[in-house]
């Protein structure tokens, strides 16, 4: 028992290490963080989606803004799409699962704002089309995927692919890279 999960940590592990060994995607986080600083000093928000583990990951990040990460500081507005479920309900069974998220964004997206979709596969069809709205509405667009980066690939402005097919090991990344993005926009903004 021991061996698999030392096993397990070494996977975990390793996906992290080529992240790290990825001038690429070091690159592209550093984009996000930087595009994400200045969403939030321009008076805009950040929005996430995300579906099962990936939707409570969105909400996790999200509270990390609106409430705080280290530092007691203003809250930055941010949420997650999918915590009324009353809504969420309703427009699944009036107009499909694949519109839940496009919907809110037609109603709540401004230019200038950014949406952050996690989507181990990316090929989730209620963040695609959320995509697709936010960009008719200026709306940055910015995907946390696996490696193949699915059909996000072709409707987002920027893509941070875990270079991993394990689901479990692309979402404990995915949580990861947005505690580090959360960490260094609170030191952008408020230190």
């Amino acid at each position: 028992m021991q061996s698999q999960i030392s096993d397990i940590l070494h996977r975990s592990i390793d996906t992290k290490q080529a992240i790290i060994d990825s001038p690429t995607l070091l690159e592209t986080i550093a984009k996000v963080t930087e595009l994400t600083t200045n969403c939030f000093n321009s008076g805009g928000k950040v929005l996430f989606c995300g579906n099962g583990g990936s939707a409570a990951d969105a909400q996790h990040l999200a509270a990390e803004f609106s409430g705080r990460f280290y530092s007691d500081r203003d809250p930055l507005f941010s949420e997650a799409l999918h915590v009324n479920t009353s809504y969420l309900t309703a427009v699944a069974n009036d107009y499909g699962y694949e519109h839940v998220y496009s919907r809110l964004i037609k109603a709540k997206g401004i230019k200038g704002d950014i949406l952050i979709g996690l989507s181990t596969s990316g090929n989730s069809a209620n963040i695609v089309k959320a995509f697709e709205q936010a960009q008719t509405q200026g709306v940055l667009c910015i995907a946390m995927t696996g490696e193949s980066g699915g059909k996000l690939s072709d409707c987002s402005d920027y893509m941070i692919k875990v270079p991993s097919h394990d689901t479990p090991r692309i979402q404990e990344c995915h949580i990861t890279i947005g505690h580090i993005i959360c960490e260094l926009v609170e030191k952008n903004i408020f230190s």
